[in-house]
């Protein structure tokens, strides 16, 4: 991470916040679905992309926390366009079933954010018998994403407007196991180790904007990947990690951001235009930045998102 006060060549630092970074912007018309929209920087992307006039859909886990803060949010902007919908990205089923309801909204979609995650959990598999953080982070994501683009493609097409998708990723990729992913061992308990599993998840958030920007361009569609690292902040991804917390609320304040600085770059990526055209990037504090080795694989990329079809059963015809 840069040092707060430094500014890249977007004009924006560390210190930028989501609301300045997207000042001026109007997201009249443009549709969103944010996931982990509910609490932390999820919560703040909803409000500041809705005070920019997005309609957003928030994706959650829990519709009645997810309903308190579309409450909150109206009493702050009255005029906010906001929905909440149901959303477990650790169960198959409820992806399939989230996308099919959201197919018969007929609603358009111009704006991706997968922004859901949690953190160095205990080893723990999700309803599908899959590893729970590379289920949730990455696998949820991958099979939400692949639902919805049909969806995207015709809005984008039909508004003559770019669509974007932002996958929140984080400098945790660097943590991944030796090989980045364990494609023979997602589910082997003996390797599992909390932190690397989580990198693992993040690196293949990254290698999923990196094969999906590969793929737009090669057919030519007007839709831009990318994905980011929000910044470290305090944020209740660090439930399981007691210790870590603790000494984090100790000194958070002198060396982490605040959670309108972490909802920046997601915002930067998913409004300003600046980022118009630009896919396949790794962002953070708001300015291109650069993944690990393994993050710019392109061979790694397209071997995640062959694995991927398979886990989801999603193989292409």
């Amino acid at each position: 991470m840069w040092p707060f006060w430094w500014k890249g060549a977007s004009g924006f630092s560390a210190r930028s916040t989501a609301e300045e970074v997207t000042h001026g912007i109007d997201g009249t018309g443009l549709t969103a679905i944010v996931t982990g929209a509910s609490s932390g920087i999820g919560e703040e992307t909803t409000r500041v992309l809705a005070l920019r006039g997005v309609h957003v859909v928030m994706a959650v886990r829990n519709t009645d926390s997810g309903n308190q803060v579309r409450d909150k949010i109206l009493k702050e902007i009255p005029q906010a366009k906001i929905d909440v919908m149901k959303l477990d990205l650790s169960s198959m089923a409820s992806v399939r079933s989230f996308a099919s309801e959201y197919q018969s909204l007929d609603l358009p979609l111009n704006l991706l954010i997968n922004n859901a995650g949690i953190m160095a959990c205990p080893f723990l598999l999700s309803s599908d018998n899959i590893e729970l953080q590379f289920a949730t982070n990455h696998l949820g994501h991958f099979l939400l994403t692949n639902l919805l683009l049909e969806r995207m493609k015709k809005t984008a097409s039909e508004s003559n407007r770019e669509g974007r998708i932002v996958i929140v990723s984080s400098e945790g990729h660097r943590f991944a196991y030796r090989e980045g992913v364990q494609f023979d061992k997602i589910n082997d308990e003996a390797s599992y180790n909390t932190l690397q599993a989580y990198g693992q998840s993040k690196l293949g958030n990254i290698l999923h904007a990196t094969e999906l920007a590969r793929l737009f361009k090669e057919q030519g569609v007007n839709i831009t990947a990318n994905s980011l690292h929000p910044g470290s902040i305090m944020t209740n991804l660090l439930r399981y990690h007691s210790f870590i917390n603790t000494i984090g609320n100790a000194v958070g304040k002198y060396v982490l951001k605040s959670i309108p600085q972490g909802a920046a770059t997601t915002c930067y990526a998913a409004l300003h235009p600046q980022a118009k055209g630009v896919s396949g990037e790794y962002l953070m504090d708001n300015n291109i930045s650069d993944p690990n080795s393994q993050g710019k694989d392109k061979d790694l990329a397209k071997k995640l998102w062959e694995f991927s079809l398979r886990l989801t059963g999603e193989e292409e015809s």
